[in-house]
Protein backbone atom coordinates (compact mmCIF):
# COMPACT_ATOMS: atom_id res chain seq x y z
CA UNK A 1 0.00 0.00 0.00
CA UNK A 2 2.83 2.56 1.13
CA UNK A 3 4.36 1.46 -2.78
CA UNK A 4 1.48 2.52 -4.00
CA UNK A 5 0.91 5.46 -2.39
CA UNK A 6 4.14 6.95 -3.41
CA UNK A 7 4.22 5.80 -6.72
CA UNK A 8 0.58 8.06 -6.65
CA UNK A 9 3.21 10.75 -5.26
CA UNK A 10 5.35 10.71 -7.50
CA UNK A 11 2.47 11.07 -10.79
CA UNK A 12 1.20 13.90 -8.86
CA UNK A 13 4.64 15.91 -8.73
CA UNK A 14 5.35 15.11 -12.27
CA UNK A 15 2.61 16.09 -14.04
CA UNK A 16 2.76 19.57 -12.03
CA UNK A 17 5.99 19.98 -13.47
CA UNK A 18 4.82 20.75 -16.92
CA UNK A 19 2.55 23.15 -15.99
CA UNK A 20 5.36 25.44 -14.02
CA UNK A 21 7.18 25.99 -17.60
CA UNK A 22 3.49 26.24 -19.73
CA UNK A 23 4.84 29.70 -21.53
CA UNK A 24 8.11 28.18 -22.85
CA UNK A 25 8.96 28.80 -26.27
CA UNK A 26 10.05 25.28 -27.07
CA UNK A 27 9.62 21.37 -26.52
CA UNK A 28 9.65 19.92 -23.20
CA UNK A 29 11.08 16.25 -23.86
CA UNK A 30 9.28 13.51 -20.87
CA UNK A 31 9.92 9.85 -20.56
CA UNK A 32 8.17 7.10 -18.55
CA UNK A 33 9.85 3.49 -17.76
CA UNK A 34 9.43 0.35 -15.79
CA UNK A 35 12.41 -2.18 -15.32
CA UNK A 36 12.23 -4.99 -12.94
CA UNK A 37 15.31 -7.40 -12.51
CA UNK A 38 15.80 -10.51 -9.74
CA UNK A 39 18.62 -12.72 -9.49
CA UNK A 40 20.21 -15.38 -7.14
CA UNK A 41 22.96 -13.46 -5.43
CA UNK A 42 22.69 -10.73 -2.62
CA UNK A 43 22.89 -8.16 -4.87
CA UNK A 44 22.05 -7.07 -8.68
CA UNK A 45 24.85 -8.54 -10.73
CA UNK A 46 27.90 -6.55 -11.62
CA UNK A 47 27.21 -5.47 -14.82
CA UNK A 48 23.57 -4.73 -14.25
CA UNK A 49 24.03 -2.50 -11.26
CA UNK A 50 27.44 -0.53 -12.67
CA UNK A 51 27.60 2.71 -14.10
CA UNK A 52 23.94 2.81 -13.73
CA UNK A 53 23.84 5.74 -11.29
CA UNK A 54 23.29 4.08 -8.61
CA UNK A 55 19.62 3.24 -9.74
CA UNK A 56 19.76 -0.50 -9.65
CA UNK A 57 22.19 -2.27 -7.11
CA UNK A 58 19.45 -4.99 -5.00
CA UNK A 59 19.51 -9.03 -5.98
CA UNK A 60 15.62 -7.80 -6.96
CA UNK A 61 13.80 -4.70 -7.69
CA UNK A 62 10.29 -3.44 -9.69
CA UNK A 63 10.77 0.61 -10.01
CA UNK A 64 8.89 3.25 -11.85
CA UNK A 65 10.84 6.17 -13.39
CA UNK A 66 8.75 9.20 -15.05
CA UNK A 67 11.09 11.84 -16.22
CA UNK A 68 10.56 15.70 -17.64
CA UNK A 69 13.62 17.66 -18.77
CA UNK A 70 14.38 20.54 -21.09
CA UNK A 71 17.57 20.56 -22.90
CA UNK A 72 19.68 23.67 -23.53
CA UNK A 73 19.77 24.39 -26.91
CA UNK A 74 23.46 25.05 -27.81
CA UNK A 75 22.86 27.00 -30.81
CA UNK A 76 21.71 29.73 -29.28
CA UNK A 77 23.75 32.50 -27.41
CA UNK A 78 21.43 32.42 -24.46
CA UNK A 79 19.70 28.80 -22.98
CA UNK A 80 18.80 27.09 -20.21
CA UNK A 81 17.38 23.71 -19.29
CA UNK A 82 15.95 21.95 -16.61
CA UNK A 83 15.22 18.24 -15.50
CA UNK A 84 13.02 16.18 -12.93
CA UNK A 85 13.90 12.74 -12.61
CA UNK A 86 11.61 10.61 -9.93
CA UNK A 87 11.94 6.76 -9.50
CA UNK A 88 9.72 4.80 -7.16
CA UNK A 89 8.77 1.33 -6.23
CA UNK A 90 9.99 -2.21 -4.87
CA UNK A 91 13.62 -2.61 -3.83
CA UNK A 92 14.93 -5.54 -1.72
CA UNK A 93 16.58 -5.62 1.26
CA UNK A 94 20.12 -6.83 2.00
CA UNK A 95 21.40 -8.05 5.62
CA UNK A 96 24.26 -6.20 7.51
CA UNK A 97 26.10 -6.68 11.05
CA UNK A 98 25.80 -4.17 13.66
CA UNK A 99 27.34 -4.09 16.93
CA UNK A 100 25.23 -3.50 20.18
CA UNK A 101 27.42 -2.08 22.96
CA UNK A 102 25.09 -2.96 25.48
CA UNK A 103 25.39 -6.73 24.89
CA UNK A 104 28.88 -6.33 23.63
CA UNK A 105 27.79 -8.58 20.56
CA UNK A 106 27.17 -8.29 16.76
CA UNK A 107 23.84 -8.79 15.45
CA UNK A 108 22.26 -8.50 11.74
CA UNK A 109 19.96 -5.84 10.62
CA UNK A 110 18.62 -5.69 6.72
CA UNK A 111 18.35 -2.38 4.77
CA UNK A 112 16.71 -1.37 1.65
CA UNK A 113 16.97 1.54 -0.83
CA UNK A 114 13.89 4.29 -0.34
CA UNK A 115 10.86 3.28 -1.97
CA UNK A 116 10.86 6.51 -3.98
CA UNK A 117 13.75 9.21 -4.57
CA UNK A 118 14.28 12.03 -6.55
CA UNK A 119 17.28 10.98 -8.62
CA UNK A 120 17.65 14.36 -10.70
CA UNK A 121 16.05 17.80 -10.34
CA UNK A 122 18.27 20.84 -11.66
CA UNK A 123 17.93 24.19 -13.66
CA UNK A 124 21.17 25.88 -15.65
CA UNK A 125 21.90 28.58 -17.79
CA UNK A 126 24.29 28.59 -20.62
CA UNK A 127 25.44 32.02 -22.13
CA UNK A 128 28.06 31.79 -25.50
CA UNK A 129 30.35 28.91 -24.56
CA UNK A 130 29.62 29.06 -20.23
CA UNK A 131 27.06 27.21 -18.13
CA UNK A 132 25.57 26.85 -14.64
CA UNK A 133 24.10 24.20 -13.63
CA UNK A 134 22.41 23.85 -10.09
CA UNK A 135 21.11 20.93 -8.26
CA UNK A 136 20.83 17.25 -8.87
CA UNK A 137 22.15 16.03 -12.09
CA UNK A 138 23.97 12.72 -13.75
CA UNK A 139 27.11 13.13 -14.84
CA UNK A 140 29.47 10.40 -16.59
CA UNK A 141 32.96 10.32 -17.82
CA UNK A 142 33.67 13.27 -20.69
CA UNK A 143 36.43 11.12 -21.92
CA UNK A 144 35.92 7.36 -22.09
CA UNK A 145 33.03 5.91 -24.19
CA UNK A 146 30.02 5.83 -21.43
CA UNK A 147 28.87 2.70 -22.74
CA UNK A 148 31.57 0.25 -22.99
CA UNK A 149 33.99 1.23 -20.60
CA UNK A 150 35.02 -0.43 -17.06
CA UNK A 151 33.90 3.34 -15.61
CA UNK A 152 36.14 6.26 -15.50
CA UNK A 153 38.59 6.67 -12.60
CA UNK A 154 37.01 10.01 -10.85
CA UNK A 155 33.41 10.64 -12.50
CA UNK A 156 32.25 7.84 -13.92
CA UNK A 157 28.08 8.14 -13.64
CA UNK A 158 28.41 4.77 -10.89
CA UNK A 159 27.06 6.43 -8.12
CA UNK A 160 23.69 8.84 -7.34
CA UNK A 161 24.69 12.33 -7.92
CA UNK A 162 25.48 14.87 -5.86
CA UNK A 163 23.07 18.39 -5.25
CA UNK A 164 26.16 20.61 -6.38
CA UNK A 165 26.74 23.71 -7.98
CA UNK A 166 28.83 23.43 -11.46
CA UNK A 167 30.44 25.76 -13.83
CA UNK A 168 32.55 25.44 -16.78
CA UNK A 169 32.71 25.23 -20.79
CA UNK A 170 29.85 23.72 -22.70
CA UNK A 171 32.19 22.53 -24.64
CA UNK A 172 35.71 22.46 -25.97
CA UNK A 173 36.61 26.03 -26.95
CA UNK A 174 39.48 27.43 -29.00
CA UNK A 175 42.41 29.04 -27.02
CA UNK A 176 42.77 32.70 -28.38
CA UNK A 177 45.60 32.73 -31.04
CA UNK A 178 46.09 28.95 -31.40
CA UNK A 179 44.27 29.53 -34.44
CA UNK A 180 41.95 26.74 -33.85
CA UNK A 181 44.63 24.19 -33.28
CA UNK A 182 44.34 23.79 -29.78
CA UNK A 183 40.98 24.21 -27.71
CA UNK A 184 39.91 23.68 -23.81
CA UNK A 185 37.27 22.37 -21.63
CA UNK A 186 36.83 22.89 -17.87
CA UNK A 187 34.82 22.67 -14.90
CA UNK A 188 34.19 22.75 -11.50
CA UNK A 189 31.68 22.22 -9.27
CA UNK A 190 31.22 21.70 -5.27
CA UNK A 191 28.16 20.05 -3.78
CA UNK A 192 27.20 18.25 -0.42
CA UNK A 193 26.33 14.71 0.00
CA UNK A 194 23.16 13.29 1.01
CA UNK A 195 23.67 9.96 2.45
CA UNK A 196 24.09 10.31 5.72
CA UNK A 197 20.83 8.49 6.83
CA UNK A 198 22.27 5.59 4.67
CA UNK A 199 25.86 5.76 6.02
CA UNK A 200 24.28 5.86 9.87
CA UNK A 201 22.11 2.97 8.69
CA UNK A 202 24.90 0.68 7.38
CA UNK A 203 27.60 1.52 9.32
CA UNK A 204 28.86 -1.42 12.28
CA UNK A 205 29.47 0.88 15.10
CA UNK A 206 32.52 -1.21 16.03
CA UNK A 207 35.83 -0.39 14.45
CA UNK A 208 37.13 2.43 11.79
CA UNK A 209 35.26 5.27 11.65
CA UNK A 210 31.55 7.21 10.08
CA UNK A 211 32.30 10.27 8.15
CA UNK A 212 28.72 12.13 7.45
CA UNK A 213 27.71 15.71 5.62
CA UNK A 214 30.54 15.59 4.01
CA UNK A 215 30.87 18.32 1.48
CA UNK A 216 32.38 17.50 -2.75
CA UNK A 217 34.17 19.19 -4.93
CA UNK A 218 35.12 18.42 -8.85
CA UNK A 219 37.31 19.87 -11.30
CA UNK A 220 38.60 19.22 -14.35
CA UNK A 221 40.66 20.68 -17.59
CA UNK A 222 40.85 19.09 -20.97
CA UNK A 223 42.94 20.52 -23.68
CA UNK A 224 42.22 19.33 -27.16
CA UNK A 225 44.37 19.55 -30.75
CA UNK A 226 42.18 20.06 -34.11
CA UNK A 227 39.65 17.43 -33.83
CA UNK A 228 39.15 18.13 -37.44
CA UNK A 229 42.63 17.27 -38.16
CA UNK A 230 42.72 12.78 -39.01
CA UNK A 231 45.27 12.61 -36.09
CA UNK A 232 44.05 14.53 -32.55
CA UNK A 233 45.18 14.05 -28.77
CA UNK A 234 43.10 14.81 -25.88
CA UNK A 235 44.90 15.46 -22.28
CA UNK A 236 44.53 16.85 -19.07
CA UNK A 237 43.28 16.30 -15.57
CA UNK A 238 40.60 15.46 -12.97
CA UNK A 239 40.70 16.24 -9.54
CA UNK A 240 37.90 15.46 -6.73
CA UNK A 241 37.99 15.88 -2.86
CA UNK A 242 35.76 15.29 -0.07
CA UNK A 243 35.92 18.27 2.94
CA UNK A 244 33.81 19.28 5.86
CA UNK A 245 31.32 17.24 7.77
CA UNK A 246 31.72 14.92 11.35
CA UNK A 247 34.07 12.13 11.89
CA UNK A 248 33.22 9.41 14.92
CA UNK A 249 36.20 7.02 15.34
CA UNK A 250 35.18 3.92 16.78
CA UNK A 251 37.75 0.96 18.36
CA UNK A 252 35.76 -2.08 19.66
CA UNK A 253 32.36 -0.55 19.93
CA UNK A 254 33.88 2.45 22.38
CA UNK A 255 33.98 6.26 20.69
CA UNK A 256 37.64 6.73 20.32
CA UNK A 257 37.11 10.87 19.23
CA UNK A 258 34.97 12.76 17.22
CA UNK A 259 36.27 15.37 14.90
CA UNK A 260 34.26 18.20 13.77
CA UNK A 261 34.50 20.16 11.21
CA UNK A 262 32.44 23.05 10.50
CA UNK A 263 32.11 24.03 6.83
CA UNK A 264 33.87 27.63 6.35
CA UNK A 265 34.27 30.12 3.36
CA UNK A 266 37.88 29.63 3.52
CA UNK A 267 37.22 25.32 3.04
CA UNK A 268 36.02 26.29 -1.21
CA UNK A 269 39.09 28.51 -1.48
CA UNK A 270 41.48 25.18 0.37
CA UNK A 271 39.94 22.57 -1.75
CA UNK A 272 40.66 24.35 -5.11
CA UNK A 273 44.19 25.25 -3.98
CA UNK A 274 45.13 23.01 -1.34
CA UNK A 275 46.72 24.31 1.67
CA UNK A 276 48.81 22.68 4.09
CA UNK A 277 48.53 22.85 7.99
CA UNK A 278 45.03 21.32 8.37
CA UNK A 279 43.74 17.89 9.00
CA UNK A 280 47.44 16.30 9.51
CA UNK A 281 48.74 17.73 5.93
CA UNK A 282 45.87 19.41 4.06
CA UNK A 283 42.77 20.02 4.23
CA UNK A 284 40.41 17.30 2.77
CA UNK A 285 40.73 14.12 0.82
CA UNK A 286 42.45 14.77 -2.51
CA UNK A 287 42.52 12.88 -5.58
CA UNK A 288 42.40 12.77 -9.40
CA UNK A 289 43.87 11.24 -12.19
CA UNK A 290 46.16 12.32 -15.49
CA UNK A 291 44.09 11.45 -18.72
CA UNK A 292 44.83 11.27 -22.00
CA UNK A 293 43.51 9.90 -25.33
CA UNK A 294 44.96 9.50 -28.96
CA UNK A 295 42.23 9.58 -31.95
CA UNK A 296 42.93 8.85 -35.28
CA UNK A 297 40.26 8.13 -37.89
CA UNK A 298 40.48 6.49 -40.91
CA UNK A 299 39.50 7.22 -44.61
CA UNK A 300 35.77 5.97 -43.87
CA UNK A 301 35.18 8.07 -40.96
CA UNK A 302 35.85 4.88 -38.39
CA UNK A 303 37.80 5.93 -35.55
CA UNK A 304 40.52 4.04 -33.24
CA UNK A 305 41.42 5.47 -30.02
CA UNK A 306 43.73 4.83 -27.29
CA UNK A 307 43.91 6.28 -23.94
CA UNK A 308 44.67 5.89 -19.98
CA UNK A 309 43.83 7.24 -16.92
CA UNK A 310 46.81 7.37 -14.23
CA UNK A 311 45.40 7.81 -10.50
CA UNK A 312 46.81 9.98 -8.13
CA UNK A 313 46.10 11.01 -4.30
CA UNK A 314 48.83 12.24 -3.20
CA UNK A 315 52.38 13.35 -4.45
CA UNK A 316 53.83 10.40 -5.32
CA UNK A 317 50.81 9.68 -7.48
CA UNK A 318 50.73 12.90 -9.30
CA UNK A 319 54.63 12.64 -9.95
CA UNK A 320 53.57 9.05 -11.24
CA UNK A 321 55.64 7.29 -8.81
CA UNK A 322 52.94 4.50 -8.77
CA UNK A 323 54.62 2.18 -11.35
CA UNK A 324 51.81 0.93 -14.55
CA UNK A 325 49.06 2.11 -11.90
CA UNK A 326 45.96 3.12 -14.06
CA UNK A 327 43.27 2.69 -16.90
CA UNK A 328 45.08 1.35 -20.43
CA UNK A 329 42.40 1.06 -23.39
CA UNK A 330 42.01 1.15 -27.10
CA UNK A 331 38.52 2.10 -28.79
CA UNK A 332 37.30 0.87 -32.39
CA UNK A 333 34.01 3.27 -33.07
CA UNK A 334 31.76 2.91 -36.78
CA UNK A 335 30.68 5.51 -38.64
CA UNK A 336 28.47 3.23 -39.82
CA UNK A 337 25.30 1.08 -37.83
CA UNK A 338 26.46 -3.00 -39.00
CA UNK A 339 26.48 -5.95 -36.41
CA UNK A 340 30.09 -4.30 -34.97
CA UNK A 341 29.66 -0.44 -33.80
CA UNK A 342 32.19 -0.55 -31.20
CA UNK A 343 34.64 -2.23 -29.08
CA UNK A 344 36.11 -1.32 -26.33
CA UNK A 345 39.37 -3.39 -24.87
CA UNK A 346 40.62 -1.65 -21.08
CA UNK A 347 43.31 -2.86 -19.23
CA UNK A 348 43.75 -2.15 -15.40
CA UNK A 349 46.58 -2.27 -12.52
CA UNK A 350 46.25 -0.94 -9.29
CA UNK A 351 48.86 -3.10 -7.19
CA UNK A 352 52.11 -0.25 -7.26
CA UNK A 353 50.65 1.51 -4.04
CA UNK A 354 53.36 2.01 -1.22
CA UNK A 355 53.20 0.28 1.51
CA UNK A 356 51.17 1.00 4.69
CA UNK A 357 53.56 3.42 6.80
CA UNK A 358 54.60 7.22 6.07
CA UNK A 359 56.48 8.96 7.77
CA UNK A 360 58.09 12.64 6.58
CA UNK A 361 60.73 14.36 9.13
CA UNK A 362 59.31 17.65 7.23
CA UNK A 363 55.29 16.91 8.54
CA UNK A 364 56.89 16.65 11.98
CA UNK A 365 58.82 19.79 13.62
CA UNK A 366 61.09 18.68 16.80
CA UNK A 367 61.21 14.88 15.46
CA UNK A 368 64.76 13.68 16.12
CA UNK A 369 64.33 11.12 13.40
CA UNK A 370 66.44 11.99 10.02
CA UNK A 371 65.76 12.92 6.39
CA UNK A 372 67.66 9.70 5.83
CA UNK A 373 64.75 7.61 7.48
CA UNK A 374 61.99 9.24 4.90
CA UNK A 375 59.40 6.45 4.01
CA UNK A 376 56.99 7.63 0.93
CA UNK A 377 53.58 5.32 1.80
CA UNK A 378 50.47 5.16 2.90
CA UNK A 379 48.93 5.25 -0.56
CA UNK A 380 45.51 3.86 0.04
CA UNK A 381 43.32 4.40 -3.34
CA UNK A 382 39.68 5.96 -2.86
CA UNK A 383 40.39 5.62 1.35
CA UNK A 384 41.06 8.37 3.82
CA UNK A 385 42.19 8.56 7.09
CA UNK A 386 39.20 11.19 7.72
CA UNK A 387 36.99 10.69 5.17
CA UNK A 388 34.62 7.09 4.04
CA UNK A 389 35.60 5.55 0.79
CA UNK A 390 35.11 7.66 -2.34
CA UNK A 391 31.38 6.58 -2.78
CA UNK A 392 28.13 7.76 -2.68
CA UNK A 393 25.12 5.88 -1.39
CA UNK A 394 27.33 2.86 -1.38
CA UNK A 395 28.41 3.11 -4.85
CA UNK A 396 31.71 4.21 -5.87
CA UNK A 397 31.80 7.54 -7.42
CA UNK A 398 35.09 6.53 -9.28
CA UNK A 399 35.03 3.31 -11.30
CA UNK A 400 33.05 0.26 -10.40
CA UNK A 401 36.05 -1.78 -10.79
CA UNK A 402 36.77 -1.19 -7.57
CA UNK A 403 34.36 -3.34 -5.44
CA UNK A 404 32.09 -0.82 -3.44
CA UNK A 405 31.30 -0.37 -0.20
CA UNK A 406 27.77 -1.21 -0.30
CA UNK A 407 28.77 -4.41 -0.66
CA UNK A 408 30.77 -4.81 3.33
CA UNK A 409 28.15 -6.96 4.45
CA UNK A 410 30.14 -5.74 7.64
CA UNK A 411 29.14 -2.56 7.50
CA UNK A 412 32.85 -1.05 7.03
CA UNK A 413 32.32 1.85 4.73
CA UNK A 414 35.98 1.82 3.25
CA UNK A 415 37.30 -0.06 -0.23
CA UNK A 416 38.98 -3.86 1.52
CA UNK A 417 39.90 -4.08 -2.32
CA UNK A 418 41.83 -1.33 -4.17
CA UNK A 419 44.57 -3.84 -4.73
CA UNK A 420 43.47 -5.16 -8.31
CA UNK A 421 44.39 -6.00 -11.23
CA UNK A 422 42.42 -7.07 -14.30
CA UNK A 423 40.93 -6.56 -18.03
CA UNK A 424 37.27 -5.61 -19.24
CA UNK A 425 36.15 -5.91 -22.60
CA UNK A 426 33.16 -4.32 -24.14
CA UNK A 427 31.09 -5.07 -27.78
CA UNK A 428 27.82 -3.64 -29.10
CA UNK A 429 26.36 -3.48 -32.31
CA UNK A 430 23.18 -4.01 -34.31
CA UNK A 431 21.57 -7.11 -34.80
CA UNK A 432 18.94 -5.71 -37.04
CA UNK A 433 17.46 -2.63 -38.18
CA UNK A 434 15.36 -2.29 -34.50
CA UNK A 435 17.50 -4.31 -32.55
CA UNK A 436 21.08 -3.66 -30.88
CA UNK A 437 23.02 -5.69 -28.57
CA UNK A 438 26.02 -4.81 -26.28
CA UNK A 439 28.25 -7.49 -24.78
CA UNK A 440 30.23 -6.68 -21.53
CA UNK A 441 32.75 -8.91 -19.62
CA UNK A 442 35.52 -8.53 -17.07
CA UNK A 443 37.90 -10.78 -14.85
CA UNK A 444 40.09 -9.31 -11.87
CA UNK A 445 41.64 -10.20 -9.05
CA UNK A 446 42.29 -8.40 -5.69
CA UNK A 447 44.68 -8.30 -3.15
CA UNK A 448 43.29 -6.17 -0.65
CA UNK A 449 44.68 -2.90 0.67
CA UNK A 450 48.01 -1.73 1.52
CA UNK A 451 47.08 -1.50 4.73
CA UNK A 452 44.73 -4.42 4.91
CA UNK A 453 46.23 -7.47 2.73
CA UNK A 454 44.30 -10.34 2.22
CA UNK A 455 45.84 -13.38 3.22
CA UNK A 456 44.27 -14.99 0.12
CA UNK A 457 43.51 -13.11 -2.69
CA UNK A 458 39.94 -12.69 -4.09
CA UNK A 459 38.63 -12.94 -7.91
CA UNK A 460 36.03 -12.62 -9.83
CA UNK A 461 34.80 -12.96 -13.31
CA UNK A 462 31.40 -11.27 -14.46
CA UNK A 463 29.89 -10.67 -18.23
CA UNK A 464 26.58 -9.65 -19.32
CA UNK A 465 24.38 -9.66 -22.56
CA UNK A 466 22.17 -6.86 -23.46
CA UNK A 467 19.87 -6.77 -26.25
CA UNK A 468 17.64 -3.57 -27.36
CA UNK A 469 14.15 -3.59 -28.89
CA UNK A 470 12.96 -0.55 -30.80
CA UNK A 471 9.02 -0.79 -31.97
CA UNK A 472 8.76 0.16 -35.06
CA UNK A 473 5.33 1.03 -35.03
CA UNK A 474 5.38 2.98 -31.65
CA UNK A 475 8.45 5.56 -31.93
CA UNK A 476 9.71 6.10 -29.14
CA UNK A 477 8.78 2.70 -27.23
CA UNK A 478 11.96 0.40 -26.32
CA UNK A 479 12.48 -2.98 -24.79
CA UNK A 480 15.15 -3.89 -23.46
CA UNK A 481 16.78 -7.24 -21.77
CA UNK A 482 19.87 -7.90 -20.01
CA UNK A 483 21.21 -11.30 -18.75
CA UNK A 484 24.16 -11.42 -16.36
CA UNK A 485 26.19 -13.24 -14.08
CA UNK A 486 29.69 -12.71 -11.24
CA UNK A 487 31.31 -15.74 -10.55
CA UNK A 488 33.88 -15.96 -7.83
CA UNK A 489 35.04 -15.34 -4.17
CA UNK A 490 34.88 -11.00 -4.84
CA UNK A 491 30.78 -11.00 -5.26
CA UNK A 492 30.06 -14.28 -5.00
CA UNK A 493 28.47 -16.68 -7.69
CA UNK A 494 25.34 -14.93 -9.00
CA UNK A 495 22.82 -14.95 -11.97
CA UNK A 496 20.24 -11.91 -12.38
CA UNK A 497 18.42 -10.82 -15.69
CA UNK A 498 16.51 -7.09 -15.80
CA UNK A 499 13.91 -6.33 -18.18
CA UNK A 500 12.78 -2.83 -18.84
CA UNK A 501 10.03 -1.33 -20.77
CA UNK A 502 10.19 2.56 -21.66
CA UNK A 503 8.94 5.26 -23.74
CA UNK A 504 10.16 8.80 -24.69
CA UNK A 505 8.05 11.87 -25.90
CA UNK A 506 7.79 15.04 -26.33
CA UNK A 507 5.29 18.02 -24.46
CA UNK A 508 4.80 20.69 -27.34
CA UNK A 509 3.88 23.54 -25.10
CA UNK A 510 4.19 27.08 -26.69
CA UNK A 511 5.06 28.27 -29.88
CA UNK A 512 8.33 28.76 -31.57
Amino acid sequence: MKTILAVRQLLTLLLLVPAMFISAQYPIDYGVSFFANAGSGDFAPYYIASNQHGIITQKSDALLRLSVWCPMDTAKRFSYGFGLDLLGGYTADATYQRYNKATESFYTHDEAPARAWIQQFYGEVKYRSVFVTIGLKQHQSAMLNNQLTSGDLIESGNARPIPELRAGFIDFVDIPFTKGWMQIQGEISYGCTTDTKWLENHYNYYNHFISTGAWYTYKRAYFRTNPNERFSVTFGTQAAGQFSGKTTFYNNGEIRKTDNRKLQIRHFFNMFIPKTGEEGFVLGNHLGSWDFKAQYRLKNDDELKAYFQWPWEDGSGIGKLNGFDGLWGIEYRSSRQGFVNGVVVEYLDFTNQSGPLHWDPEDNPGTTITEENHTDGGDNYYNNMNYNGYAHYGMSIGSPFFTSPLYNRDGYLAYIDNRIRGFHVGLMGNISKNVDYRIMGSYRKGWGTGLLPRETPVDDTSMMVEALYRVPSVQGLNIKAQVAFDKGSMYGDTFGALLSVSYNGIFNLGKK
